[in-house]
């Protein structure tokens, strides 16, 4: 196995390991359980970026067609489900992952229908998972055995990847759907105060 192929199935398995544990995060039942998945989220969110900030820096300061020039040509596509995992996921798993820190002193807490509702969101899961699916034909292409550069396999591709994603995005932003509505609170009005001295 060259280093180009192992490089991308440790990335892949990485991204894919990632929209699992995303997938998963809503169904932590304690506020302990969810900062620990939300912790190992982040690791696992945050080392796949940096793999990929890695090669592409590689490739830029690289003289001549190297290893990292490869990559990056193959890491194309799964950059843009990347950049939204790096400007929308980060942010939401951090405040997450605070916010269940709340509930240290008592980590067997359930979790409030906020909290999960917010594990929920679809722009967690959602581009989480698309990076690592759209990570696969990349793979594939390292492998030699199937060749993804006419037009029309790349149509075929594109338009496979786009089915999929919509799925995907329509299953997460059902779920969050369906979880933020349980999260609203629904307040009975305030009782009047009295107009006059209460005597005992």
């Amino acid at each position: 196995m060259n280093i180009e192929l192992a490089m991308l199935i440790g990335l892949a398995a990485g991204w894919l390991a990632a929209g699992l544990v995303a997938d998963g995060l809503p169904g932590a039942r304690t506020a302990g359980a969810l900062r620990r998945r939300t912790g190992s989220l982040l690791a696992l969110t945050l080392a796949g970026l940096l793999a990929m900030a890695a090669v592409g820096f590689a490739a830029l300061i690289s003289a001549g067609p190297t290893v990292a020039d490869r990559l990056s040509l193959h890491l194309a596509l799964p950059a843009m489900p990347a950049m939204v995992v790096a400007l929308s996921a980060v942010p939401r798993l951090r405040r997450l992952w605070l916010a269940a820190g709340a509930f240290r002193a008592a980590p067997d807490t359930p979790v409030p229908p906020a909290l999960r509702a917010g594990a929920a969101h679809p722009m967690i899961g959602f581009p989480l998972q698309v990076a690592g699916l759209v990570t696969l034909p990349a793979m594939v292409t390292a492998t030699g055995l199937v060749a993804l550069t006419g037009p029309a396999m790349i149509g075929m591709v594109l338009t496979g990847a786009v089915f999929v994603a919509v799925t995907i995005g329509v299953r997460h932003a059902l779920r969050h759907s369906r979880l933020a509505e349980r999260a609203v609170v629904v307040r009975p009005p305030a009782s009047p105060r009295p107009s006059g001295l209460l005597h005992v």
